[in-house]
């Protein structure tokens, strides 16, 4: 399993120390096999050795250079930095990135070996529309990425569900995962309102190979109930 936590716009420097402190505890203390992620802001990046993977939640697809605002290739060297999210929902929607920005980051980072978090999904009227429609959107969506890349992880994300509490059903996130794993044989993340009360079922999902967690993973010790789940589930699988 692969289990992700992404802060986006919150935590302090001071917040997402003490967060880790107690993550890489929990870690540690119970020899979790799980690949666990975390992506907190910039901010918060330091250079440490830890049995946590630190990601970033964008980057700039340049080695350094006149692009203000912005953090690129160099600056994730110094941290040591090699896990990177590209594609997220509020990054399309809001921020305005298209599929041809996405595309020329993953050609850039994948170029440079980052194991990338590779985000698809759709709003509400594309779920409403049908399953073609689904499918054509999220095939949209993959348009210019290498999904045989070899350190690629793939993330179902309902744009519809990120934030709001509301889930597809489990046969919907089994469907649309199986759907998923005949384009890909990377890793496929479910997420969108993942919480404490649901990710064991979700991650107990055929195809479904852990989750990315937003604002429910912003308490360490809910995160480390979910790792916790996740080390569960390989357990009464054999894995």
């Amino acid at each position: 399993m692969i289990i992700c936590a992404n802060f986006k716009a919150n935590k302090t420097r001071q917040e997402t120390q003490a967060y880790m402190a107690v993550v890489e505890s929990f870690v540690g203390a119970n020899d979790i096999s799980d690949t666990i992620m975390v992506f907190p802001p910039f901010t918060a990046l330091e250079h440490l050795s830890r049995n946590v993977l630190i990601g970033v939640q964008n980057a700039y697809p340049a080695k350094n250079g006149a692009y203000t605002g912005e953090i690129a290739l160099e600056q994730l060297e110094e941290f040591g930095i090699k896990t990177i999210l590209i594609g997220h929902s509020e990054r399309r929607h809001i921020l305005g990135e298209t599929q041809e920005v996405i595309a020329e980051k993953f050609r850039f980072f994948s170029t440079h070996g980052f194991a990338i978090v590779y985000c698809v999904g759709e709003p509400l009227e594309v779920r409403q529309a049908g399953t073609e429609a689904l499918m054509n959107y999220i095939e949209a969506q993959c348009i210019g990425i290498d999904l045989e890349y070899k350190d690629l992880i793939l993330a179902y994300e309902p744009v519809w569900a990120i934030g709001t509490g509301l889930t597809p059903s489990m046969e919907d996130i089994r469907e649309l995962h199986t759907a998923l794993r005949a384009k890909t044989t990377a890793p496929i993340l479910y997420g969108g309102s993942v919480k404490v009360d649901n990710a064991a079922q979700i991650m107990a999902i055929e195809n479904v190979d852990g989750i990315l967690v937003g604002s429910a993973a912003l308490s360490a010790n809910d995160f480390c109930t979910m790792i916790a789940d996740a080390s569960q589930l390989n357990t009464k699988t054999g894995e």
